[in-house]
Parts: structure tokens; C-alpha cells; sequence
């Protein structure tokens, strides 16, 4: 039997206190994803690529589906989403979803922690028409980022959401595969999984969230395990700790045979979480001590010190232009590479001036971020770039970045990556696209919390975190929240959010 899946995706990560909203451009440029891509574009772009309709089209292929490719688009994380781009989107996917016809299956590849000018869950409200749409009957599936801050809205609309197992995110394509498999057997069985959804109770900072250190590997470890028999599918959500909204938080959501297959596995990943809630913590330093550190370290490594500027890091809604670390390096004297600065304007005089020229430039430290302000200085353009490059590292998967105007500029023994348009620094080749050498640097410093370690654990001495001032908060306990659900922890063992108490006021100072 040929089944006719629906298939399309909106991706945004919203860090509701970041000083820049996500355009309509934002997503036809596509920012670290693919370009947005509609009709049978979305099968040609997205497959073979780190992403979830990348695993979804390689499962639909394999098992014979006759896929009806809608539109997929997605944008890097930063302030909430506009009201246009949010309509425009979702309206374009709907409209195409009346006109797919009868259909057996819906795949859609999201994010989980949307939220719009005018919409706090952009999940759940979406999935909600997807679902007036095809039915009580026709099955929809979501593969789903570990970020996502799951609602009650997209448990109900939804009869499978799947999530990462991994961060940095090396398995985008696979939990893509994961949830078209489970699309299939809701297909195949034509009745509705059992769901048991669990809330954890307190935040978690992102830079400790990594599944390759504990606690967060023994949790996904017991995660993935605990699928098979009647236990259909289960995953554990850490959420996006940057979204001032009742949803925001970790989350359980298991499916089942029956209602104990469902319970009893949500019931001991619940357990192991709150188990785990003390040791959901790390070391970080101040721009001037950390760089002290990584100095000390290098005189005698043989591999780079790598340092995560993770206040400023443009996968959780910085720019990715604040100039603490760089000011710290320069102040310092250190010798090493810091990447990637996103700075338009700076990125077009180099470009102006020539490779080997001098310019006198005020750098980054735009975004109006409290503490930070443009770095000025006599730079050297020592290399120029269109801005192409292939990403070929694990988080990246092989895609094809377009960074724009770009150009490595120097400073004393500094040298920075400055680009026009904005990605995360997670991959070796964002350094070298402008002549850099990430080996051979004694110091790097990448704006990014954790994405970057997939590429960059391997040829890294050891790793250090830094809190620059930034718009990502290192604890989400600094942001000044105001409509948490009540009584959620701000952070591990931290105190219980109280909706009649003031929060904030030391986001972005350095730890």
C-alpha cells in the first residue's frame, strides 16, 4: 500500500530577551539551515543533510512513501518571530495542506520553542490548524529539536513528537528517520499511541547541557534504552531556558501500547532528571581571567585552548558581535583567532580597502547588549572572502553556508573572522573559508555554548567558558522573567519563580 505523507518544516529557537527579531528574510536566507524551500525543492535541498526532513525524506524513500512536499524554513535563534514572517509561514503551509488532498500522514520538522510577536507556543498553535485541517484520523508526527520547550497544546495536537538525543546536535537527520518511522507505525496500527508527558521543575543552563559529559549522557543513555516492547517512543526535552512564557522548561513525553507502557517510562526519566539536578553545573570565568587561564594552559599544550564565549552565542539569540572576549584577547596580548564576529558594515570597508590594506574601524558591540560597546581599532585585512563554504564537520553535517562579504582581520597577534551574515561558530571550516588555521591557533574563541564541541573537541587542548556580557544569560536565573509558570526553579537548586518578585538585572555581567 502507497501512504501519502504531507511533509514540511518551521524551525526557530526564540530567546524572547535577544535584541533582534527574526524577519521574513531570515528564513529565506536560512541562517545555518538550508534556504527555505518549497514543493519538490524541499526533497532535492533537504535530503542527505543534518536535519530532520533530511531523515524524514531518506525514510520516505525507503519505505515507498508518496511524499506531498509542502515548505520548509528556518531561521538561527534570536528575538521573537514577527508577526508577518509567523503568519506568512504558517498561512503558506496551510493553504498547501488543504490543497495535498486526501492524505494518509503528516511529517512535520519543527523546533519546539517558538515563540512569536503575537504567539507564545508558535508549535502548538501551528500544529493545532495542521490539525483542523487533516482530522481527528490522519496521524501527524514532529521531529523535534532537545531545546524545545513542549506544551500541553502540542502533546494533544500532535500523535508523536520525537526529539534530539544529542547535544551538539549530531543526530538532526537520525531523529528525523526516528519520527517518519514512528509515523509509520501509527499508519500501520490506524489507532492513536498512549502519551504520558511529565514537567521537570527548574531550568537548565544550556552551556551544562551537553550529552557528552553527565549528567545529560547517563539521562539520553536511559532515554534511548528504554524504547522497545511496548514502549513506542520516548524522549526528554531540556527546553530553552530564554523563553519568558508559561511553557518554557524541561519535559518528559513518552508513547505506548498502553497507558502504563507510557507512564512507566516517563516515570523513570522523570526520576533520573530530578536525580541529576545538582549536578547540572559548570566552571566559568570572567573575559580577563579566562583569557589569563587559556594563556597560562597554552605555553605548554600541543593543541588549541578553546574558549566558548557563550553569552553571545547566535544559537540561543546573540548576534554574535559583542566584543568582550576581543577586547580581553587584545588587552592581553594573546595570540590565537576568535570567530565569528557578524559585522556588516566592518566586513564591507575591509572589502573596500583590499587584502593587505589598513582600516580604522569600530567593531561589533552594535546590538545595544548592556556592557558591551563597538571595539575601535587599526586592523589589518589580511585575507577576503565571498563568503561560501562548505561546513563539513558533524553538527554542520556537510551544508553549504553562505556568510557573505567576509574577511579575517588582524589586530596585534589577534585575528577575527568577520562576516555579514550570521551562523554559528561550530565547524573548523568557519575558519578556514578566510585563511585561518584553527590547529594551528594556540587560543580560539568561538561564539557558541556547546554546538562547537562536535567539531572542535578533537583538536582541542581543553575548553574553558567565558561570560562576556552578552543577551544568553550563562544561568537563566539573571534574566528578568516575568510570566514563568509559577513555582519552576530558575535554575538547579535555584529558587522557585515568583510572578510577584522582580528578576534580572545581572544578565549579561560576567561571572
Amino acid at each position: 500500500m502507497t501512504r501519502r505523507v504531507a511533509l514540511a518544516g518551521f524551525l526557530h529557537e526564540t530567546n524572547t530577551f535577544a535584541p533582534t527579531k527574526a524577519q521574513m528574510s531570515d528564513f529565506v536566507q536560512g541562517g545555518g539551515y538550508m534556504p527555505m524551500a518549497r514543493g519538490a525543492d524541499v526533497l532535492t535541498r533537504g535530503r542527505d543533510i543534518n536535519l530532520g526532513i533530511g531523515g524524514a525524506v531518506q525514510h520516505g524513500e525507503a519505505a515507498g512513501w508518496k511524499m506531498e512536499p509542502l515548505l520548509w524554513a528556518g531561521a538561527i535563534p534570536s528575538a521573537h518571530v514577527t508577526q508577518d514572517a509567523y503568519d506568512a509561514i504558517t498561512g503558506e503551509i496551510i493553504e498547501m495542506l488543504q490543497q495535498a488532498g486526501p492524505l494518509d500522514g503528516v511529517f512535520l520538522d519543527l523546533h519546539g520553542a517558538m515563540v512569536a510577536e503575537h504567539v507564545d507556543d508558535g508549535e502548538g498553535a501551528f500544529l493545532a490548524r495542521v490539525r483542523d485541517v487533516v482530522g481527528a484520523d490522519v496521524p501527524i508526527a514532529c521531529a523535534l529539536d532537545l531545546h524545545g520547550n513542549i506544551t500541553q497544546q502540542m502533546v494533544d495536537a500532535a500523535d508523536v513528537l520525537v526529539g534530539f538525543r544529542t547535544y551538539p546536535h549530531v543526530d538532526m537527520g537520525e531523529t528525523g528517520r526516528r519520527a517518519a518511522m514512528q509515523l509509520d507505525r501509527l499508519m500501520e496500527r490506524g489507532a492513536p499511541f498512549a502519551k504520558a508527558f511529565r514537567r521537570i521543575p527548574f531550568l537548565v543552563p544550556i552551556a551544562w547541557q551537553s550529552t557528552r559529559a553527565q549528567p545529560a549522557q547517563g539521562v539520553y543513555d536511559l532515554v534511548a534504552g528504554l524504547e522497545g516492547g511496548g514502549v513506542s517512543a520516548t524522549s526528554f526535552f531540556f527546553g530553552f531556558p530564554a523563553a519568558d512564557f508559561p511553557g518554557c522548561g524541561p519535559t518528559v513525553i513518552c508513547y505506548g501500547d498502553t497507558q502504563a507502557d507510557a507512564d512507566g517510562a516517563a516515570d523513570r526519566i522523570e526520576a533520573a532528571v530530578l536525580a541529576a539536578e545538582a549536578q547540572f553545573a559548570g566552571k566559568t570565568y570572567g573575559p580577563d581571567d579566562g583569557l589569563k587561564e587559556a594563556m597560562r594552559l597554552a605555553k605548554t599544550a600541543t593543541k588549541p585552548i578553546v574558549i566558548a564565549d557563550t553569552q553571545d552565542n547566535p544559537g540561543a539569540g546573540g548576534d554574535s558581535n559583542t566584543t568582550g572576549m576581543l577586547r580581553a584577547m587584545v588587552a592581553n596580548n594573546a595570540h590565537g583567532a576568535m570567530g565569528n564576529m557578524v559585522d556588516p558594515k566592518a566586513a564591507a570597508a575591509a572589502h573596500a580597502a583590499g587584502q593587505g590594506a589598513e582600516i580604522e574601524i569600530e567593531l561589533g558591540g552594535f546590538s545595544n547588549v548592556p556592557g558591551d560597546a563597538p571595539f575601535k581599532g587599526r586592523f589589518t585585512v589580511e585575507t577576503l572572502s565571498d563568503g561560501h563554504l562548505v561546513a563539513s564537520g558533524p553538527f554542520y553535517g556537510g551544508a553549504p553556508l553562505d556568510m557573505g562579504p567576509s574577511a579575517c582581520l588582524c589586530i596585534g597577534d589577534v585575528r577575527v573572522v568577520v562576516t555579514t551574515n550570521k551562523a554559528q561558530m561550530a565547524d573548523q571550516e568557519m575558519y578556514r573559508f578566510v585563511g585561518i588555521e584553527p590547529t594551528e591557533q594556540p587560543i580560539l574563541v568561538n561564539k557558541s555554548s556547546v554546538h562547537f564541541r562536535a567539531d572542535f573537541d578533537a583538536i582541542a587542548e581543553t575548553i574553558l567558558t567565558c561570560v562576556a556580557p552578552g543577551p544568553m544569560a550563562v544561568s537563566p536565573a539573571s534574566l528578568p522573567f516575568t510570566r514563568l509558570a509559577p513555582g519552576i526553579r530558575l535554575e538547579p537548586l535555584g529558587q522557585p519563580f515568583d510572578p510577584a518578585k522582580t528578576y534580572g538585572g545581572a544578565a549579561n555581567e560576567p561571572a
